[in-house]
């Protein structure tokens, strides 16, 4: 008895203690998120654009950064990234910009967004500049177009070229015996090729080659403007490996000099003027964000509705584009007498047909009440260009992925599997032939096959006419130009897929002028959750892939989510990318 007390007091009192920490957190939040306190920027500061962090859509703001005291960590979205650089460009306060160029954790449209807008700063007359101790190709990118560009002597600059690597598992699934039964429509449709072939299909090599020569001569015209050198001569350098140090980098004029981190902080010190024993004023995008007011707040008010994410059906997740949650959105936006244009934000490989039928309805109406521009990011394709091919116009960057108007359907066969290899049966009742149907224990016989490749059909014949009356183009014409094939924005805008390249502030603009505002402010949706709301609904998930991608790295986390995204797909139609782009 006397061991039973013990343990029931000693757990009590973990418990109350506990409580007390958890208390303390919350009183935190709540404090942190309740300040009105902006953080002061200081006089001679220098702005810090740090390539190495994703800026998603929206701003991302982890609630432990504020119980922690480093609120300043939190990063903001891309627009937001942007509106900061042309802010900047006036701000007396920021003397310059530092880029840290080390990995670009930003697609190539982001790049694009990001690297415009540097490029405008530059404008201003102050100084760009930027650091890597490994500059990779994507991070010189954006880079390039500082001033001073300066690497590590001992580090290394990327230049070789882009590849992306596809894995197929049909090798793998004929020793398993598992039959994918595939349902497509398109002959580029190659999200299934993993499932049906050991190698990339001639229409996939192909449209995979054209547009990754595409993002790939904006990197080299991106160095023909830092090095005088024309691209032939920048791609020959790629392909005889002439540059494996950061001496031959500066040889071939790609960057301006190599130095260490003391001696960029050196010169930073003489461009801003101060004692040189005193630590420089950087100032980190978080921080930027919360000391200074950047977008405008006066006039009638613009939606801007970010869709990021897969789109699946019903209410979703945090990070998907559920077609419940996002129909009640845009509906609210549609509704609303303060707002008089929507701008839609689209930044999704697509997911499931229905779903995205569901969301290209709202945006119909929404386009009868008010005017509709979509924005499209870094990859706008399959059911992310379904959801915007009905927009009163659409802007997109050169280097965005969109397109691929197709479908497909898997309906798995695992009947062999099952009983080979692991001695399962099955056996059951039915009141008709397709009771079961679809049925993953047992083949598709002829007839099923029919129903299914009909629906999928349907669906295709459905998306390309979507595409046709809100482009305004011939069916025949879209046909010519969809068949699942992926095209880069700058293709898309010469067959008319897009109506103008830009970023998320020219579609903003445009919006603008449709709805004949001289003056407008923005309202955000979804809306951004409180402190207190985000540390409540934090879950393991975060702390679980953080783990997973820990413990087996980058590239072998994305296969994972690859496997992951196949199973999600079995027996619903998907409007979806043909795989997840991983482009080095």
């Amino acid at each position: 008895m006397r061991s039973f007390f013990k343990i029931f007091f000693a757990s009590l009192l973990a418990l109350i203690v506990f409580m007390f920490i958890g208390a303390l957190i919350v009183i935190g939040i709540v404090a942190s998120a309740t300040s009105g306190d902006k953080p002061e920027v200081g006089s001679k500061a220098v702005l810090v654009v740090d390539l190495t962090k994703q800026y998603k859509e929206q701003k991302e703001e982890d609630a432990l950064n504020f119980v922690s005291g480093n609120a300043d960590e939190n990063v903001p979205g891309l627009h937001d990234v942007v509106r900061m650089i042309e802010y900047a460009k006036s701000d007396s306060a920021i003397k310059g910009i530092y880029i840290k160029a080390e990995e670009n954790a930003n697609g190539f449209a982001a790049s694009e967004e990001l690297r415009n807008a540097l490029i405008d700063f530059k404008k201003s007359g102050k100084f760009v500049i930027a650091f890597g101790d490994v500059i990779s190709q994507k991070a010189y990118y954006v880079a390039s177009v500082a001033h001073k560009l300066y690497c590590n002597p001992k580090g290394t600059v990327d230049w070789r070229g882009l590849e992306t690597t596809l894995f197929f598992l049909k090798g793998a699934l004929d020793k398993l015996e598992i039959e994918p039964q595939i349902f497509y429509a398109g002959k580029f449709k190659s999200a299934t090729e993993p499932l049906r072939a050991y190698q990339m299909t001639e229409p996939n090599k192909l449209q995979t080659s054209v547009y990754l020569n595409d993002l790939y001569s904006h990197i080299l015209l991106s160095a023909r403007d830092k090095s005088n050198l024309d691209t032939a001569q920048l791609h020959q350098l790629a392909n005889t490996g002439a540059i494996q140090t950061a001496s031959e980098a500066v040889r071939y004029k790609l960057i301006d000099g190599v130095k260490y981190d003391d001696e960029v902080k050196a010169e930073i010190i003489q461009h801003i003027q101060i004692d040189p024993t005193r630590k420089i004023n950087f100032i980190s995008l978080g921080k930027y964000a919360k000391a200074v007011d950047f977008s405008p707040n006066e006039g009638s008010r613009v939606a801007i509705i970010y869709a990021e994410g897969e789109i699946n059906d019903g209410k979703g997740t945090d990070g998907q584009i559920g077609s419940d949650a996002y129909r009640n959105l845009i509906r609210k936006a549609r509704l609303d007498k303060n707002i008089k244009a929507i701008v839609f934000r689209v930044n999704s490989p697509g997911g499931s047909a229905l779903a995205s039928e569901e969301i290209w309805r709202e945006i119909t109406l929404a386009k009868k009440a008010k005017p509709v521009v979509v924005s499209l990011g870094d990859v706008a394709a399959s059911g992310g260009y379904y959801i915007s091919c009905s927009a009163d116009s659409i802007f997109a960057e050169p280097n965005t992925i969109t397109g691929s108007i197709g479908v497909f359907g898997i309906v798995p066969n695992m009947k062999k599997f099952m009983n080979n290899k692991l001695g399962v049966t099955f056996d059951g009742v039915k009141t008709g032939p397709f009771a079961d149907m679809p049925s993953a224990v047992r083949p598709l016989n002829a007839a099923e096959k029919q129903f299914i490749q009909s629906a999928v059909d349907t669906i295709y014949s459905t998306f390309k006419g979507r595409v046709a009356e809100g482009r305004k183009l011939s069916v025949e014409m879209v046909d010519s130009i969809a068949q699942g094939r992926v095209w880069t924005g700058q293709r898309a805008l010469t067959i008319g897929l897009v109506d103008r390249l830009g970023n998320i502030n020219d579609a903003v603009k445009c919006a603008a002028r449709m709805a004949k505002l001289t003056s407008y402010q923005l309202k955000e949706y979804p809306e951004s959750k409180t402190m207190l709301e985000k540390f409540l609904n934090k879950t393991t998930e975060d702390v679980k892939v953080k783990a997973i991608k820990e413990e087996i790295g980058e590239e072998q986390y994305i296969i994972l989510k690859q496997l992951k995204n196949i199973r999600n797909m079995v027996s619903v139609p998907q409007t979806r990318l043909p795989f997840e782009l991983t482009i080095r």
